[in-house]
């Protein structure tokens, strides 16, 4: 599943992005929080970085870190303009290792679907690091994408964590 949703997001034009970041822009506004995690796109992930440059005036912005196989991610301060290095799987992480809680999480994804199913790139990262702030706190986990990555089903185990919402180029979706 994994392969053909990488072929469908492949087939998404890049320019939808700057649709979809004017509705995420829209959707991190409403929730609920100051402390926003964007992320840095690898391979052909949707771009959320002009969503993050609108942000910086009004949230703190932070970028994730993979810690290690089997670990939460950990949230390193970012704004525009700061220095990256490569971290994991090729993104940038920031230089700067002053590290955030975020309470809003725009989360990238392979596919998704009308419940709140994310499927990811398997390592189960983002689900172990919703589960332990979810523990703690109220967040905000915004899946991002294209409407082409939507599927039927997203397969699910008792650790998958469910997206509150999914925001894409034609606009945001919700989920109960």
């Amino acid at each position: 599943m994994r392969k053909a949703a990488s072929r469908r997001r492949e087939g998404a034009s890049p320019s939808d992005a700057d649709a979809a970041c004017e509705h995420l822009v829209a959707a991190v506004r409403d929730a609920t929080g100051l402390t926003v995690s964007g992320y840095w796109p690898i391979r052909t992930e949707i771009d959320p970085r002009s969503a993050m440059h609108a942000l910086a005036g009004s949230h703190e912005l932070c970028l994730p870190v993979v810690q290690g196989k089997d670990q939460a991610l950990k949230f390193r301060r970012w704004m525009p303009g700061a220095a990256l290095i490569e971290g994991a799987f090729g993104a940038a992480i920031p230089r700067d290792r002053v590290e955030l809680v975020p309470s809003i999480l725009i989360v990238p994804l392979l596919a998704f679907d009308s419940t709140g199913g994310r499927l990811g790139y398997g390592g189960g990262h983002y689900d172990r690091t919703l589960e332990a702030l979810r523990s703690r706190d109220n967040v905000t986990a915004i899946g991002f994408a294209y409407d082409i990555q939507e599927c039927r089903d997203v397969p699910r185990e008792a650790t998958d964590q469910l997206l509150d919402l999914v925001v894409t180029e034609s606009g945001i979706r919700q989920f109960a």
